[in-house]
């Protein structure tokens, strides 16, 4: 899977970028031939949140969750995580666009959230924010920053991506988002990795990179999910996996190949072979049964 965040790194003559502490980076991009996507569909990832403002253009994010079409005037909270971003046509995709680590939210927001302890664990990936006058004359107050020939001082490009942080957080309109930004700061680890392995257990992600999205390095997450699921992170994948496929063949009718890209699979004899072992069954034989 391709991951978004370096993608766009490897691109800067398409995007204008300003790195802060080399775990942020503000991106813009506006021309049709600065399309990163050769096909449709793209299987994507990264280890950082991100949010974005559309200024033009139109593209579907697919999640475990649902579909997303986002198009102009949107501004859009997307969790870290795997998806599918889809192409529409040949239309260009204009957005000022920030990747936000976890660490720096949480450093944000700790005094403002640090009495707040109450917080709904289903989150959304895709979260649309309220586009409040105040949020909206943040983005144009960056415009000025892509256009100037002169890079901005890091100290004061943290002092914006705060900002952004903080204009949010200050709206009760992103109530969703707000609850994601307080389970960040007050959520216990155990929680947090068990959420992110529900969230994507679907995408065909190395252990490394699931590693990434727990913040953590290989050898502590597999530790730390040996002892929270008495198994390893590649037994648990399995049986997630193939339990959803078995959902997804007997109750929702996909066809055996929809069933198993669906659930994280990426070669068809590989997914027959271990649904038969532990089911005793084949894929085909539900489909012939149903």
């Amino acid at each position: 899977m391709v991951n978004f965040y370096e993608k766009v790194l490897e691109h800067p003559n398409y995007y204008r970028q300003f790195n802060c502490n080399n775990t942020l980076i503000t991106v813009f991009n506006c021309p049709l031939e600065a399309r990163l996507m050769k096909t449709q569909f793209a299987k994507m990832w990264t280890q950082y949140n991100y949010l974005f403002y559309v200024v033009d253009g139109r593209k579907i994010w697919h999640t475990p969750e649902g579909s997303y079409d986002i198009g102009k005037d949107s501004c859009i909270f997307v969790r870290k995580g795997a998806f599918i971003l889809e192409q529409i046509a040949d239309s260009g995709f204009c957005v000022v666009l920030f990747f936000i680590p976890d660490d720096f939210i949480c450093d944000t927001l700790k005094v403002k959230f640090k009495s707040q302890n109450k917080y709904n664990g289903d989150h959304k990936q895709v979260i649309s924010l309220n586009t409040s006058e105040t949020l909206a004359a943040f983005f144009i107050s960056m415009s000025s920053y892509f256009n100037d020939i002169k890079e901005p001082d890091p100290s004061l490009l943290e002092l914006k991506f705060k900002e952004l942080i903080l204009t949010i957080a200050d709206n009760p309109n992103n109530a969703e988002l707000l609850s994601y930004f307080c389970s960040l700061i007050n959520e216990p680890q155990i929680v947090s990795l068990q959420r992110v392995m529900s969230a994507n257990y679907c995408f065909n992600l190395s252990l490394d990179q699931y590693a990434k999205l727990n913040n953590r390095s290989l050898s502590a997450f597999k530790r730390d999910f040996k002892k929270i699921y008495n198994t390893t992170p590649g037994k648990w994948l399995l049986e997630k996996r193939l339990s959803n496929a078995m959902n997804l063949l007997g109750n929702m009718n996909k066809t055996i190949s929809a069933a198993a890209f669906e659930s994280g699979f990426e070669n068809i004899s590989h997914f027959s072979r271990s649904f038969k072992q532990k089911f005793g069954i084949s894929p085909s034989s539900i489909k012939q049964q149903l």
